[in-house]
């Protein structure tokens, strides 16, 4: 399970900005499209590639109005009681405050292992401010300039040496025999409903209030001699209507079940389309890599015209994940079950398959051959050899010379072709691009004696037939 980190202060100390920082999305070409958005209150981490941790932003704490018994407060608790480690942000310009004070008062009361981050030290005698600050008891203080991003990465560092192993909420299963499919999707759109129907049984609270399920709640199972762990998630809903604090934290739950998770299911509404909430969610499942599948719920209420038109929409909205299939049922009636567990079985299969760098390099070879880079000002992109870079979702890497002037296109056309070589469907592919230092570069091409004699022999030779 992924730690929590929980960014806790007074406004305008630097909060948010901290947190885009550490948030930002990786550089993959489906988030640029339209409707794929991040939820800017909780994300996840992944500046250190091989720690990636949850972080919350709670949002500043007002002093004279509702101080410590505002919503906001209550939401700040929330978070730093659920945490694995509380980053208690300070304004190095304003000092210490009264406001802060308080803060302090009740972190210490929470006994949750905390750290102090100075931010705004740019401009500043940070010896006057590490001094100022002392008082507070911390045996470590950092700090950082988030307007200049300085002092970042040394924040990360710093995070992950203090994160557990595990983050304190239970363990997902990680046997290798059993399949962990989570199902999200924004609230009221089926979810329960449907894992009740394949359990066949009333495990989940299924109503017609949004948002019932308030946790995530994993069920294991058995289906034709298949182990699976099923995560029915509390929906994400949008930015603006996550107000409670019990609703917050469930959606950092669910952040956590999609990390977690090898399938993702989205579940969709027929008779709704695909709105923004459902593109927020989407957005979540792609930034951590799961295999997809869509379950297109509600089907069998639609009229044949209705259908058409929902077929075209979903064409449209969904073609930024051609390579996600899309399966039509009924969570009430139980029907398209069947299907979808194929879809997701091929979905799993795909994105944890091994593959062998023998494989590889061929498949590498063979596109090569039948579709070399374009040549750019002159100079083309040469593509050495490749080799798996992991699993869930699978990743390929290729090494050679001038791979940063390899353009969109071609690193598409590379996705495409090993999709249809190794017949994957159901999980994004990673390609990554690693260009080799030339070891010569920078030295001279020192001649041997044999060949100063030689180069000699040539010279007066070439003279004495002039």
């Amino acid at each position: 399970m992924l730690p929590l980190v929980a960014l806790v202060g007074r406004p305008n100390v630097g909060k948010s900005t901290i947190f885009n920082l550490l948030t930002r999305t990786r550089d993959a070409l489906v988030h640029d499209q339209p409707g794929v958005t991040r939820d800017r209150n909780y994300g996840v981490c992944r500046l250190d590639e091989d720690n990636p941790f949850l972080i919350v932003d709670t949002g500043g704490i007002a002093g004279e109005e509702e101080g410590l018994a505002g919503a906001t407060a209550r939401q700040a608790r929330a978070a730093a009681g659920e945490a694995d480690l509380i980053v208690f942000v300070v304004d190095a310009r304003d000092g210490t405050s009264a406001l802060d004070d308080e803060i302090l008062s009740w972190l210490r009361k929470l006994a949750r292992p905390t750290l102090l981050l100075i931010n705004k030290i740019d401009g500043t005698d940070e010896h006057g401010v590490r001094s100022e600050f002392s008082r507070y008891g911390f045996s470590e203080m950092l700090t950082v300039s988030a307007a200049h991003r300085q002092g970042i990465d040394d924040l990360v560092e710093e995070i992950v040496e203090r994160m557990p192993e595990e983050g304190t909420a239970e363990t997902l299963d990680n046997d290798p025999d059993r399949i962990r499919i989570a199902f999200v999707g924004r609230p009221n759109v089926g979810k329960s409903t449907l894992v009740n129907r394949i359990l066949g049984e009333e495990r989940m609270i299924a109503s017609e209030v949004p948002g019932t399920t308030r946790d995530s709640i994993a069920v294991d199972l058995e289906r034709e001699g298949q182990l699976y762990r099923l995560i029915d998630t509390a929906g994400l809903r949008r930015k603006a209507r996550v107000e409670e604090v019990v609703e917050k934290f469930s959606v950092v739950k669910t952040l956590r079940s999609i990390e977690q998770c090898q399938v993702a299911v989205l579940m969709l509404d027929a008779h709704e389309g695909v709105t923004d909430q459902d593109a927020s969610v989407l957005g979540a499942v792609l930034d951590a890599g799961r295999a997809l599948v869509i379950a297109i719920n509600k089907w069998d209420g639609l009229s044949e015209y209705d259908k058409q038109q929902a077929e075209t929409l979903l064409s449209l909205k969904l073609g930024f994940v051609p390579w996600a299939e899309n399966v039509r049922i009924s969570a009430l009636h139980g029907s398209g079950l069947r299907e979808l567990f194929k879809a997701i079985h091929r979905a799993h299969a795909s994105a944890t398959h091994e593959f062998s760098t023998a494989e590889v390099n061929k498949a590498l070879e063979v596109a090569y051959e039948a579709n070399p880079p374009p040549s750019i000002r002159g100079h083309v992109s040469k593509l050495r050899y490749v080799h798996p870079g992991g699993s869930n979702p699978p990743t390929f890497i290729v090494h050679g010379t001038r791979l940063k002037e390899l353009p969109d296109s071609y690193k598409r056309y590379l996705e495409n072709f090993f999709r249809k070589r190794f017949k994957l469907v159901g999980t994004p592919v990673t390609f990554l691009f690693r260009e080799g230092a030339n070891p010569y570069e920078g030295k001279k091409n020192v001649l041997t004696d044999r060949q100063v004699k030689a180069k000699r022999r040539l010279m007066k030779h070439v003279k004495g037939r002039k």
